[in-house]
């Protein structure tokens, strides 16, 4: 039918929301009492499941492109502003090799997030 949510595990949440929150400016919802650090975050209809946890994926030796690994695709309005705040944030980012209007980061943990400018 459609997909309620996707989960990332970040090693810390305060950091991840400033980014999240902060940077992307996603709203925090009402997260259920868990034995584990986190934040549920709401992307329209659907969220983001931050989970502070082990990961057991490696950080290191992942491909400098995000479209190149596993990876989130979250639509935007405005693809020039996202790259302005990102840019002022020092986070790096390559625009998508196929020619459209997308780029792809990646969050502190490591996790990769492709933005498509919608409509």
């Amino acid at each position: 039918m459609r997909i309620h949510h996707v989960s990332l595990l970040v090693s810390d949440t305060t950091r991840a929301l400033d980014f999240y929150r902060g940077l992307l400016g996603l709203e925090v919802v009402e997260r259920p009492d868990l034995p584990f650090p986190g934040a549920w975050l709401a992307v329209g209809e659907q969220q983001i499941h931050l989970l502070e946890l082990p990961s057991p994926d490696p950080v290191t030796g992942r491909p400098e492109h995000g479209g190149r690994d596993r990876h989130l695709a979250l639509l935007v309005e405005d693809l020039e502003g996202l790259k302005s705040r990102l840019e002022a944030a020092g986070i790096p980012y390559t625009l998508s090799r196929s020619g459209r209007r997308a780029l792809f980061c990646r969050d502190p943990d490591g996790n990769a997030l492709e933005f498509i400018e919608y409509g």
